[in-house]
């Protein structure tokens, strides 16, 4: 007779559900995606993945494209040519239980009573009413929501309509979350609960796919992301790595007051910024293309004493404003030719 063995209450659909997740490596492929809306191509030629058990950032100013991949890997429109593959099977209308879809416009029914229509969208996702309600007991009490039960979405604030939704957005538990502007409407205790459990959604297994233009949460969230500008992919990849990419040989040295300003060497290094602080000065350089930061400390530390030396790498924000900026231009350069 067996002792001491822990049993685990994990149904078969289950166990098979993760199963199929752990044979592939990217739960979402958009493969040449090509979608059309009369005289305007929303999307031309866009391809990215989304590596399984990620945070994606999927970036763009207003018109790029975004809410029309989005619209599309939620089977809510058909793109025109290509193919979007889903934890390996070409995406299909099985798929959709188990993707959770917050979107910009939110769509909550005003006059309908929060816990009645919490009923409705987790039932309507596929959970028995006692799932749904064990699972929306547990939301309440952890948003901090357990009056609300009783009331309509019109009596609610922008905010408490925001809880709401994302609680309605990820109550069945899906494979894949799609978040389009998640902070919207939240103060900053609000927002960063949700970012809380965003991240803790991200722990238990959930792939998250994160439409924002707030690029300090990009940043601080996103493993990877892909960036849309005027239809077309420009750029994608890791963060850290696109961040690597774009180093400019820039640092950011502090040292103690000096009589004399320290002057740029034609050749070593020129001062792109210089400021004061307190008893120090914060100067900004950029090496000079052959040299090293070595060459430049060699030249400066009989100088002055150096409180601090720091590469200054650039955000995400400044590389999207780069990157967008550069397409614009290129686009009025080629128009005019």
């Amino acid at each position: 007779m067996l002792k001491n063995v822990k049993t685990c209450n994990v149904t078969i659909s289950e166990l098979r559900r993760l199963n199929r997740m752990n044979q592939y490596t990217h739960m979402l492929e958009v493969k040449n995606i090509v979608k059309q809306y009369a005289n305007h191509r929303a999307l031309d030629d866009v391809s990215t993945r989304v590596a399984k058990g990620s945070i994606f950032g999927l970036l763009g100013p207003n018109g790029a494209g975004k809410t029309s991949l989005i619209r599309i890997i939620n089977q809510i429109t058909a793109p025109d040519s290509g193919e979007v593959y889903f934890d390996g099977e070409r995406l299909n209308p099985n798929h959709i239980s188990r993707i959770g879809y917050l979107p910009e416009e939110r769509g909550l029914y005003k006059k309908m009573e929060i816990g009645e229509q919490m009923l409705y969208l987790a039932q309507l996702k596929g959970l028995s009413r006692k799932e749904a309600v064990d699972r929306i007991k547990h939301w309440f009490e952890k948003m901090e929501m357990q009056s609300w039960w009783n009331k309509k979405v019109e009596d609610l604030s922008k905010g408490m309509q925001q809880k709401v939704q994302f609680v309605a957005t990820v109550i069945h538990r899906p494979d894949l979350i799609i978040l389009d502007e998640p902070f919207t409407g939240f103060d900053p205790v609000n927002a960063n609960i949700i970012k809380e459990e965003i991240l803790a959604l991200n722990r238990s297994g959930a792939t998250i796919i994160f439409s924002t233009h707030r690029m300090e949460s990009v940043e601080e969230l996103c493993d990877s992301i892909v960036l849309i500008n005027k239809s077309k992919k420009i750029l994608d990849g890791k963060v850290k790595e696109i961040r690597n990419t774009y180093r400019t040989n820039t640092y950011r040295v502090e040292h103690l007051a000096h009589d004399e300003p320290i002057p740029a060497v034609e050749g070593l290094f020129s001062i792109e910024n210089s400021v004061h602080a307190g008893e120090n000065t914060i100067l900004t350089i950029k090496v000079a293309a052959g040299k090293t930061i070595n060459d430049v400390l060699t030249y400066l530390i009989p100088l002055v004493q150096i409180q601090e030396l720091k590469e200054v790498i650039p955000s995400i924000h400044d590389i999207f404003v780069q990157q967008v900026t550069a397409q614009t231009s290129n686009t009025l350069i080629a128009t005019s030719e």
